[in-house]
Formats: structure tokens, sequence, C-alpha cells
């Protein structure tokens, strides 16, 4: 028999699970596509709905590089996206985007501004960079940085499966001072709505609480998806950062993301999503949002279940729930990441 306190409250929703591929293309409408450069130690995170999504963008860090979040203001005239891009390179990877559009666009998919059959559609990809130039790879690239090609590569290679840890954009990431990377969750609540959320971790902050490996994500954690150590080695003292990067430098960490969900929302419904989701940032990585980060998290919604009764609510519940899946993907991202070819760099793995 089921006790009282087992039981949800009359009123309250059940308990989420994670989606089949514990992935944000748990969403359905959605796929991601990743690409990368070793010898450069960067890469392309593409997430590609299969048509026009309404979306939505939040940043809190005070260092940010993006690429058409303006658009996104829910009183501006675009009101849905074609793909969103996060990329390593910092500046540099802001031509990641440019890749895509001109893949989308061979494909007569975007905003249509003129009926003239020969002026291509304009897609809109709104993008958001991370810092990775610093982490020892062949950055001697000239006037041909390496990013509009894997742009379009990693939109070659949209589809429901995609590499964590050390791939995408997160690939020459480093998470305070582990090893980051790209990471994903997903969860489907009791009444059938499905959220799911990719990130590509290099923070200045750490993921884990100090003197061991207990991520801060932990109490957040569906199974053992990313270790299953719990939450008993959660400790914290003020000042006491733990792993975050000893000496950081501006512009040089970001946290960037994207969530989704299969709900209909309007613009102004998927910005509130996307602030709340920054929780899940300020529950996996500490510390976060800080003048040297550039930390952005957009919100994507594919529009096939509608909202029903009390939709305040149900952004509420959205909202919180985009938040822990964050967390998650934050923890997965980087207990899923390995060392690049030939490098000494501290994963999670080598913790004690």
């Amino acid at each position: 028999m089921t006790s009282s306190a087992a039981r949800p409250a009359a009123g309250r929703p059940g308990i989420a699970r994670p989606g089949a591929r514990n992935l944000i293309t748990d969403v359905p409408g959605l796929k991601v596509g990743q690409a990368h450069d070793a010898a450069v130690r960067t890469g392309v995170t593409v997430i590609l709905p299969d048509a026009r999504a309404v979306a939505a963008c939040d940043v809190r860090g005070g260092g940010p590089g993006t690429r058409e979040t303006d658009a996104l203001d829910a009183h501006n005239l675009v009101e849905a996206i074609d793909a969103v891009v996060l990329s390593g390179g910092s500046v540099y990877g802001l031509a990641a985007p440019d890749g895509v559009c001109a893949w989308l666009g061979a494909q007569g998919r975007g905003y249509g501004l003129t009926a003239n059959p020969a002026v291509p559609p304009s897609p809109v990809v709104p993008a958001a960079i991370l810092f990775d130039l610093a982490n020892g790879g062949d950055k001697a690239w000239g006037e041909a940085p390496p990013y509009r090609a894997l742009g379009r590569e990693a939109a070659l290679a949209a589809a429901l499966d995609f590499e964590l840890g050390t791939a995408g954009a997160g690939y020459g990431a480093m998470a305070g001072q582990l090893k980051g990377g790209t990471g994903s969750a997903s969860a489907v609540t009791a009444d059938g709505f499905t959220v799911g959320a990719v990130v590509a971790v290099n923070s200045f902050g750490a993921v884990t609480a100090p003197g061991g490996r207990t991520f801060w994500a932990a109490p957040f954690e569906m199974g053992d998806e990313f270790g299953g150590l719990g939450s008993a080695g959660l400790v914290g003292a003020g000042d006491d950062w733990g792993l975050a990067k000893a000496d950081p430098q501006a512009r040089t960490n970001t946290t960037i993301a994207c969530v989704a969900t299969d709900a209909v929302l309007t613009p102004a419904q998927a910005r509130r999503v996307a602030v709340m989701a920054q929780d899940g940032l300020a529950r996996a990585i500490r510390p976060v949002h800080a003048p040297f980060d550039g930390d952005v998290v957009f919100a994507l919604s594919t529009g096939q279940r509608p909202l029903g009764e009390r939709p305040d609510f149900q952004i509420a519940r959205l909202g919180a729930l985009s938040a822990d899946v964050l967390a998650r993907a934050v923890a997965r991202g980087v207990y899923a990441a390995a060392p690049w070819p030939d490098a000494p760099v501290r994963c999670w793995r080598d913790l004690a």
C-alpha cells in the first residue's frame, strides 16, 4: 500500500521521469547535430527543430557573446526560429550560425521576406558562444577560422542521438578545474509534457562540492545518470569554491544552454521558461553568473501540446522542471567528459 506521504497532493502534478533517450531530443520535433575539430580543440552544437519553433533567451553572465537574441524579444517581428547554435571559439564561433543559415536557406527554410523565388528565405538562427581559445589547441587559423564549416557539418549531422562529454560545443570546454563538456537530459511529466536541455559547460565555478566528487546537482539526479553518489557529500562554506578556476579571466568562462518543451508557448511564455531555467545553472555550478561568465539560456517550444487550463500554473511547472533538467544536464556533461587526445587534462573520473 502506498503511504500518504508518497502520493502527490491533490491538484499537484505527479513525478516526472526521464525520456527514452534522456536527451533534449526526447522533446518531439527536435534533433541535435554536433561537430568538432580535435586539432583546434573546439566544436559546435546545433539544435534543429523539424519546423520553425517559438524561442526566447535569457542572459545572466557578465560577458556574453550572442547573435540574434534581440530578435527574440516578444514585442519584435520574429516569433519563431529555424535553429539554435551553441559554439566554442569566442567571437570567432559566431560564424558557426553562418554555415547553418546557408544550409537552411539553400533548403528553402527561413523567414520569407519576398515572393521572388530567386531570393532565398532568411533563416533565424540565434547563437551563443563560449571561450575555449586558451586550451592549447591549434588556433593559428589566420583568416579562415573553422566555425562556419563546423556549423554546417553539425547541421548535417542532426539526429535524435548525439554524444555527451567531450563533443560539440563542449569539446574544448573546462568546468572550473575539471574537463567540461556537452550535457543533456530530459523529463516527461505524469500528464505527458516533455522538457529537455542541452548545455555546453565551460564554467568559472565548480560543478562538484569541495573536497569530493559529489555534483552540486546531486539532489536532482534521476537514477545513476551521473554516478549515483547521492547528496551525502554536499557541503559548502562561504568563499570555499572547491574546484572553481583559480584565476578567472574576463570572457574566458561561459555556460551556454538550450531548454525545450513540446508545450505550446507564446514568445513571452518561452521567455519566462528561459528565466526560470537559469536557476538550473545556479543549482549545478558554484559560483555562477559572475562578471567573467557569459551564461546564456535559450528556450524553445515545438508547440505540440496545448497548455490547457491554468496556463500560468503550467508555465510555472515547465520552468521549474526546465531548471531541474538543466542542472542534471550540466552534471551529465562533466560526468561524461574525457581528455582531449594526448592531453593531460583532469576529468571528474580522476577525482578520489
